[in-house]
């Protein structure tokens, strides 16, 4: 018997270029679906998967990992439309996946270190995988420790201090090309968090904001907190004639700023300069854009280069957040050996008192002077050597479920002594305060 073990199969930023990552994106409206065809595969028993623009990952709990591991990596591939996407994946399991999903709520995986998006977004895909009932007792536990462990990161660290988005870096970066912001107009193309966080940085820095997304009353809700104009797409190519600086953030399959818009929207500038931003994946705007004289066009990796020197003095702080990362991952992987440890004490202690009893209803007919008082002492004599038969197996046994060995010891002891049988018997009260005894720490 052994507990489900945790993997992560995956790419980044940091494995696989924008390119491959927005094959790879999920939109929010089919996420129910795909968690549950992984779960339908057999092949693993949770699964909850984040996706956002710069990761992709399948995180999963399975008895059998190696499984797991081959159908979420057929799954990736299927998406991805994509036979050698092996070359962009990572795999980590055990303490080194818990390790991954803490690190990255807490924002150390991230392109901008410390930015503050990336832990909506690991609980949004959570709450997604609840909603879909693949979210089961392991991963819940797994992952509402990684929120605990973002929390602490961010209030006992530095590494929160200021303001750092990608929304931020791409503000930063229009400051950078026009000097200042001040009267400047800007165009935010979707409604959505990282449109929002442009926008309160924006509206500080005394852009004049025009907000555009196909719900008009979003783009109004949006527009109206920071003192904007709201806009629909049917205005978009005037918008984009009469912007400096455009951030686009939709949640649109395909380019909603196109090559062929462009070209009759820079006629209309006569070539005046202009910014654009897209921070979306899959993009939101045709590269090609870039290749127009004037117009400056940043995808989101290519704002990683712009961010390096705002995140340089978070660095220091990344060390005190690796500790309490580690710290916590090492209390997690304690809790899950339990739940191998414990049903292995419960079955040994259950085995040797098995073979004490059926002792004892054999010799007791030749007893014919055995009071029921006395029976009741045998049974307790008998519980008595059973205990102290096994104390010092079992201290041997939960030490060395604490060391790599672990698994491998387990199932040894439960070989040995054949306490996976069919017919093994349901633990006895004995056995029930066993457990009890484990989960207090006395065994």
């Amino acid at each position: 018997m052994s507990a489900r073990e945790i993997f992560v199969v995956g790419l980044s930023h940091r494995t696989a270029p924008l390119e491959i990552r927005e094959r790879l994106a999920i939109p929010a409206e089919q996420l129910t679906e795909d968690l549950r065809a992984l779960v339908a595969t057999g092949s693993v028993d949770e699964t909850v998967v984040i996706s956002t623009c710069n990761r992709v990952e399948v995180y999963a709990a399975a008895t059998d990992p190696v499984l797991g591991s081959r159908a979420a990596r057929q799954w990736l591939a299927q998406r991805a439309k994509s036979s050698d996407l092996d070359a962009h994946l990572y795999e980590r399991s055990g303490g080194d996946a818990v390790s991954h999903v803490f690190r990255v709520a807490s924002s150390l995986d991230s392109m901008v270190l410390g930015e503050p998006q990336i832990l909506g977004q690991v609980k949004d895909a959570f709450t997604a995988a609840e909603g879909a009932g693949t979210a089961g007792a392991m991963l819940s536990r797994c992952f509402q420790k990684a929120f605990t462990v973002a929390k602490r990161v961010r209030s006992e660290t530095g590494i929160a201090a200021g303001s750092v988005s990608v929304s931020n870096i791409a503000c930063e970066l229009a400051a950078k090309v026009f000097g200042k912001l001040e009267g400047r107009r800007v165009l935010l193309v979707g409604a959505g968090e990282m449109a929002e966080a442009a926008a309160k940085v924006l509206r500080n820095d005394g852009a004049r904001l025009v907000v555009l997304n196909r719900s008009l009353e979003r783009a109004q809700t949006l527009a109206a907190a920071y003192e904007g104009e709201a806009r629909t797409f049917e205005d978009l190519a005037a918008e984009l004639t009469l912007a400096d600086v455009v951030i686009s953030s939709t949640a649109s399959p395909r380019f909603v700023i196109t090559h062929e818009v462009m070209q009759t929207v820079v006629k209309a500038r006569r070539h005046r300069l202009m910014l654009l931003v897209d921070i979306a994946v899959p993009r939101d705007i045709d590269p090609r854009v870039g290749d127009f004289e004037n117009v400056f066009l940043y995808d989101v990796d290519q704002l990683e280069s712009v961010s390096r020197g705002a995140v340089d003095a978070r660095r220091k702080e990344a060390e005190s957040a690796e500790r309490i990362v580690q710290g916590e991952v090492l209390e997690f992987e304690s809790w899950r050996k339990s739940l191998e440890l414990t049903p292995t004490i419960v079955a040994l202690r259950t085995r040797f008192r098995e073979v004490v009893m059926a002792e004892l209803e054999r010799t007791a007919p030749r007893l014919r002077s055995l009071s029921d008082e006395d029976r009741k002492s045998l049974e307790k004599m008998g519980d008595a050597m059973v205990n102290k038969l096994l104390h010092q197996p079992l201290t041997e046994l939960k030490k060395g479920v604490e060391a790599d060995h672990g698994g491998q010891l387990l199932h040894a002891v439960r070989r040995l002594f054949d306490l996976d049988r069919g017919d093994a018997p349901a633990a006895t009260p004995p056995a029930k305060n066993a457990a009890t005894a484990v989960a207090k720490g006395e065994l």
